[in-house]
């Protein structure tokens, strides 16, 4: 293995009360960096600053990292630092001057475009597992959900948007008795649940989130001409507005690089460093199946050359599985005032290596804001002792940054231009419309041929000949004509049904009596 490199500063302990010593380093080596770790703290305690220094020092050294940001602030990470008061105190405090600032290489990302490149993609990537999570679909309609992609395969059909997914459902739908046979029955309140489903999620804004071209992840591995790894930040203040869209979309770019990554074995320093926000989201209401797949990414992304770090408020909100995988810890200030949360103080007490000189569960009620517990993990994987110490100040800017320079970044970027343009190809929308049009077309000329047929057949036929009434036979067998007085008294009798009629015998009656 090559040799690692230096290790990266992201804390230091305070020098002596009495102004002897320089305070201790706490280094994250790179080697170790791909052993995941955690990030957590109550609100206000200093986590987006954390994240930031981490990020920074991955940058430094040529590790492209990925990060939501959920309240705007880790754009500064973009411009350099200097002139903050707290900075320069902390900077005297910590004995680090000179402390140089710069910024890093940043690229933005935003799912509906306003903030960043778009980032799409497409309904066949994400597959039904995670859309039903993001669905919040139930067992029932996630199974009616996996009939239709099974179908869309089977028939050469690609799902990239919404408007695909729709068009499958509907076929699924309308053929349900033909497919059953195959694939299993399909109700049509189940394929109306997720209709509706994907209705909601289009309310929510979700529709740009699908389509192409889709975000090629290998665009988030980028390092500039310095050698510096580009920090990807993913606008998240809007994405939040639906949780289980932004934990989804995070977990399928997770799950799209342990797909795509080749087996890299230990490195001497990480491909890339992915920071999870508001890691609970991911966690909550998870069916099963899908923590398991959870759990399983986690463990052997680490064999890929990606390392996870998760950043929450609170250890607890992770499954001990997930939390037993994190080897680098930051744990700022807890807050302890209910019964669980001092539960919640003890339970994250026990994952510290234990240090003879910190008492980690009085600690950390204790810390100031951007002090913290750290634990690390050492050249031969163990971790090290918990320390208590303050987290270094980052080389950035500490705050948001003004829309235009957000957008001279974007303008600068090594993708401009290129997502922005929207590609719509031929997908399963467009087959079955076409092939419903063919078959409307196909029963159209069907029942004009029928019609025609009949009307051919009907000019065929000779027109029938009129009939001449059959004469009456006579009592020996042979025909005879009527005579005179019959035909007359025959007229007489069908006359006689009328007042007219009536008029018409008394006349004639008496013209033979007068004779």
């Amino acid at each position: 293995m090559t040799e690692p490199t230096e290790g990266l500063l992201i804390a230091k302990t305070s020098p002596g009360e009495d102004g002897s010593g320089g305070g201790a380093d706490v280094l994250v080596l790179p080697h170790m960096a791909n052993r995941h770790g955690l990030v957590a703290g109550a609100t206000g305690t200093g986590k987006t600053v954390s994240l930031q220094v981490l990020a920074e020092a991955f940058s430094s050294i040529g590790v492209p990292v990925f990060a939501a940001d959920i309240k705007g602030d880790l754009s500064g990470v973009s411009q350099p630092g200097g002139g903050n008061e707290k900075v320069d105190g902390r900077i005297e405090q910590l004995r680090l001057a000179p402390w140089a600032f710069a910024g890093s290489p940043v690229m933005f990302w935003d799912v509906f475009g306003e903030q960043g490149h778009p980032v799409r993609t497409t309904a066949s990537e994400v597959g039904p597992l995670l859309l039903s999570r993001m669905l919040s679909l139930n067992e029932i309609q996630e199974a009616v959900l996996t009939v239709a992609f099974r179908v869309a395969d089977d028939n050469g059909l690609l799902l990239l948007d919404m408007d695909d997914l729709r068009s499958i459902l509907k076929y699924v739908a309308d053929n349900a008795d033909e497919i059953g046979t195959t694939y299993g029955n399909v109700s049509a309140a189940s394929v109306g649940a997720i209709q509706r489903a994907l209705l909601n999620l289009e309310e929510q804004g979700g529709k740009p989130l699908f389509g192409e071209p889709a975000l090629d992840l290998f665009d988030l591995m980028q390092t500039d001409a310095n050698g510096k790894g580009y920090i990807n930040i993913l606008a998240a203040d809007k994405l939040m507005l639906a949780p289980r869209v932004y934990s989804t979309l995070l977990l399928w770019l997770l799950s799209e690089l342990f797909e795509r990554l080749p087996e890299a074995g230990d490195l001497p320093k990480p491909k890339l460093v992915f920071f999870f926000d508001e890691a609970h989201l991911l966690f909550t209401d998870t069916p099963p199946a899908l923590l398991t797949k959870i759990e399983q990414v986690v463990r052997l992304i680490r064999s890929k050359g990606v390392g996870v770090y998760f950043v929450t408020q609170n250890p607890i909100d992770i499954p001990d599985t997930v939390l037993g995988q994190l080897g680098n810890k930051v744990q700022h200030a807890l807050r302890a005032f209910t019964p669980r949360e001092q539960k919640a103080v003890k339970a994250m007490a026990e994952t510290f290596r234990p240090n003879p000189d910190v008492d980690v569960e009085s600690a950390v009620t204790d810390l100031a804001v951007g002090e913290a517990l750290l634990s690390v993990l050492e050249a031969d994987g163990s971790p090290s002792m918990v320390q208590r110490a303050f987290v270094v100040p980052p080389h950035g800017h500490i705050g948001a940054i003004a829309p235009e320079q957000r957008q001279q970044v974007m303008v600068a970027s090594l993708v401009a231009g290129h997502y922005e343009q929207l590609v719509d190809r031929e997908s399963a929308e467009e087959v079955l419309l076409a092939r419903a049009q063919a078959a409307a077309d196909a029963a159209d000329k069907a029942v004009a041929a029928e019609a025609a047929a009949k009307e051919a057949q009907q000019a065929a036929k000779p027109a029938p000949r009129p009939q001449a009434p059959a004469p009456k036979k006579s009592a020996g067998g042979g025909y005879k004509r009527q005579s005179m007085a019959e035909a007359l008294g025959k007229s007489v009798l069908r006359a006689a049904g009328s007042e007219a009629g009536r008029r018409l015998v008394r006349g004639m009656l008496g013209s033979l009596l007068r004779r």
